[in-house]
This record gives C-alpha cells, sequence and structure tokens, in this order.
C-alpha cells in the first residue's frame, strides 16, 4: 500500500538514509505508483472509493459514504461490482465509524478486512487476505464502517 506522505517526513527518512529507493527502476516504480493513488486523493470528505484496477486507476466502480451489503445491487453505492476491486480508498471522516470493512461474502457473513482512514488508500489488494483466508484481490462484495477492527489492509 502506498501512503501520502508529508515532505517533512520524506525529509526525515530521507536523513536516515531510509527514504530513496536502491535503484532508478524502484523509485520511478515507487513514484508512479504513488502518484496514481495520490492524485485521486479527495480530501476527508466522507466517502469509500474502489477501483477495477491496481493504483486507483481503471474503472471506478462505486463511491459511497454510507455501507452497503451486496455490491452487486444497486442502491449502497456500488452496482455490478461484485469480484472486482483491486484497489479501495477511504476518505471517510475520522472519529467513530471510521474504518472502512470489506467483506468476502455480502450482507457481511463472512471473512472481512479493514482500511484506516490514516492508511488512505491500499493501491493493490493482491497481497491481502480476508479473515477468512481468501485473497481479498477481485473478492470484495460489501463493505461497512465500523469503529474498530483487527485485520488489515497492508
Amino acid at each position: 500500500m502506498r501512503k501520502i506522505f508529508t515532505t517533512a517526513a520524506v525529509v526525515g527518512l530521507t536523513a536516515l538514509g531510509l527514504g530513496a529507493p536502491a535503484t532508478a527502476a524502484q523509485a520511478a516504480e515507487t513514484g508512479a505508483q504513488a502518484t496514481v493513488c495520490n492524485s485521486k486523493w479527495p480530501g476527508r470528505n466522507g466517502n469509500v472509493y474502489a477501483w477495477d484496477a491496481f493504483d486507483c486507476q481503471g474503472n471506478p466502480l462505486g463511491v459511497t459514504a454510507g455501507n452497503d451489503p451486496d455490491w452487486n445491487s444497486a442502491g449502497g453505492g456500488f452496482a455490478n461490482a461484485w469480484d472486482k476491486a483491486s484497489s479501495v480508498m477511504n476518505a471517510g471522516y475520522t472519529g467513530g465509524n471510521d474504518i472502512v470493512q470489506f467483506w468476502y461474502i455480502q450482507q457481511y457473513q463472512t471473512g472481512y478486512t479493514c482500511l484506516s482512514p490514516y492508511e488512505y488508500f491500499a493501491d493493490d489488494l493482491s497481497d491481502n487476505t480476508f479473515s477468512s483466508g481468501q485473497n481479498v484481490n477481485n473478492n470484495i462484495r460489501a463493505h461497512k464502517w465500523v469503529s474498530s477492527c483487527n485485520v488489515w489492509l497492508t
């Protein structure tokens, strides 16, 4: 997952020798990935977003400030979006129910993982699993806003 870094954080990491990738190719790849999601960051507007490609690219699958128990049905912000998400974003307001919990089975039945508002986005879901063990990439079928979680997107 790529996060939005402040200038101070980048300067601090660079001073410690941790901020610069080892090669120019790594730098280009990291910059390209972070730039796409960073460029789509809307600020705190209360919404969750999803795309059908990595790095917040491809077709937008939906956007909503509410819960959606079935990403295949119209009415919750996402429609015909089952098993398509490869990147997601949490632009929710902080405080209270500010964590997005993504579900493997609609109606919040089986397997979940969460995205903190402080992570901003997960640009590659292929390296994550739900609490029930399934890979998250192209397997989200529902989401809801919660106040705590113990399985996180990375």
